[in-house]
């Protein structure tokens, strides 16, 4: 018996020698079970371990090794496979393995923005059986744990989850539903939806800070922080003073019945949601290199009243993204803002529009593309319920331009204009089907102007692919807007339903040009 337990303890004391000599082989946490792999394109895989330690990475039949860098990172590249499934990933250390069970290949998709991004599909409509009928065990959501950090982060908190009526209700109604579009349309094919987004969260806050740095439209934003930040510091034991103040106040108010004194404000500090490049930092940079087919986007809202600078810092964060990922110019489709609050009588500037507009020139990158929603917002609620024609919307542009399915996948698109007899005739890209008003009747929604820049509501007519525009107002016309509002009053849609993007002729001078 006495031999038995020394040999039992010699056997653990060696167990514990060999480990201790070796760190732990290991991943981020966007490797896990149930998750799935990119088909078609080299997967990466990645993590730490001792410097010099060799690491074997298995995927079925296909093995490849790594040494760890004298900074304790490695990686491997595995080869293109084809969709299917489920699969082992295993990686073996010198102490020890990690085994992710249930893997699927097949495509891979990012969701991210602000709150509309975040909207949840419990949020959405018809919500209840949506959630009740969510059985797809072919689509896998992983979830980012909102948090900032000031430098880039190697990993993120966060794990994969079959989709289900008990896993689906807090997810991300945009990404869902855009997935699910594409899940069905392509035969039941692997899905996995990352989402990562922040409700009220404005772009540079996604966008890296080497990115920002190199652009002198949008250096700004970065020394605007870091002033900030340097200040933080007095900011907070002023706060932290005033607070106390307040809490006894506050405390003597309630004693008394009387009504609390108003609570101080708390600094902007290195945790604010805002900070430029935080949540790049702490929700994108953890995910890279992950392989994917692309990336959905709904944001804009929070950038609206610089929705000129936004022309620069869109395209500046699509870009930073694709850089990132080096594995080219991945899909990128995003979400032109809804419409919303009250409906003005007449024409006037609008810095939603501006931000529109801003978000439709984003289109000049390769590989884009953009859903219009603006006929399915709310006037009085910034976050629209109807989140399955959104993601159904997103997911027509993936069908047409990343799977080849011969579908309309945009609603008409302003091309050129021309002035004739006192009107302007208006040409259109994606007039599929012809040009018509949504209900069938007269066409709203459009405004015309002259030299004077006074704009008025046009009357507006379909004839064959254009849409002539005038006004007894105008007698020499030179602009037209169309849907040039927060919320417009606007219908023409071609001929699969899908509503035109709000437009302008004109390059004169908005609300937001020099407000950065």
């Amino acid at each position: 018996m006495k031999r038995y337990c020394c040999l039992f303890s010699l056997t653990m004391l060696f167990a514990l020698l060999f480990t201790s000599a070796y760190g732990a082989v290991s991943t981020p946490s966007i490797f896990g079970d149930h998750m799935v792999l990119q088909q078609k394109k080299t997967i990466p895989v990645w993590g730490k371990a001792d410097p010099g330690e060799s690491v074997t990475v298995t995927l079925g039949d296909v093995s490849r090794k790594a040494t760890a860098c004298g900074e304790g990172r490695w990686r491997v590249d595995l080869p293109k496979m084809k969709a299917g499934g489920p699969y082992e990933l295993k990686i073996k250390g010198a102490g020890n393995s990690l085994l992710f069970s249930d893997v699927l290949v097949g495509e891979v998709w990012i969701g991210s923005g602000q709150s509309n991004m975040q909207w949840t599909v419990a949020d959405s409509n018809n919500a209840e059986r949506e959630i009740a009928n969510a059985q797809y065990p072919k689509i896998r959501l992983f979830d980012v744990k909102r948090t900032v950090a000031t430098s880039p982060q190697d990993d993120c908190t966060g794990e994969w989850k079959v989709c289900s009526p008990e896993t689906l209700p807090s997810f991300s109604a945009v990404l869902y539903y855009f997935g699910r579009e594409l899940h069905q349309q392509l035969n039941d094919m692997p899905m996995g939806l990352i989402h990562t987004s922040w409700g009220g969260t404005p772009a540079e806050s996604w966008t890296s800070r080497p990115m920002l740095e190199s652009d002198p439209q949008l250096v700004g934003l970065v020394k605007k922080w870091d002033k900030t930040l340097a200040d933080y510091p007095q900011a907070k034991a002023a706060y932290d003073e005033a607070l106390a103040v307040w809490e006894a106040e506050a405390e003597k108010a309630k004693a008394e019945g009387k009504e609390a004194p108003k609570k101080p404000k708390a600094p902007e500090g290195p945790d604010h949601p805002w900070l430029a490049s935080g949540l790049y930092n702490a929700m994108i940079a953890p995910l890279v290199p992950y392989a994917i087919q692309g990336a959905v986007w709904y944001q804009g809202e929070s950038n609206a009243n610089r929705a000129y600078q936004y022309r620069t810092l869109f395209p500046a964060m699509i870009n930073d993204w694709r850089n990132a990922w080096g594995q080219g110019n991945f899909s990128f489709y995003f979400v032109q803002l809804a419409n919303f609050t009250e409906v003005k009588e007449e024409p006037a500037d609008s810095d939603w529009a501006e931000l529109r507009e801003a978000q439709t020139m984003a289109l000049s990158l390769r590989k884009t593309g953009m859903a219009t929603i603006i006929d399915i917002g709310e006037a009085d609620d910034i976050h629209p319920r109807n989140k399955q024609d959104v993601g159904k919307r997103l997911a027509f542009n993936a069908l047409a331009k990343d799977y080849g399915r011969q579908i309309i996948f945009s609603g008409p698109m302003y091309k050129n204009m021309q002035i004739r007899n006192g009107a302007i005739v208006l040409s259109f890209n994606h007039a599929h089907g012809g040009l018509r008003a949504a209900d069938n009747g007269e066409l709203t929604g459009f405004a015309i102007a002259g030299s004077d820049k006074k704009f008025v509501w046009a009357d507006a007519v379909v004839r064959g692919k254009t849409v002539v525009v005038s006004s007894p107002d105008v007698k020499e016309p030179v602009a037209v807007r169309y849907a040039w509002a927060n919320n417009p009053v606007c219908n023409l849609v071609n001929g699969a339903g899908l509503p035109a993007s709000p437009f302008r002729t004109d390059d004169w001078p908005g609300l937001t040009d020099n407000n950065e």
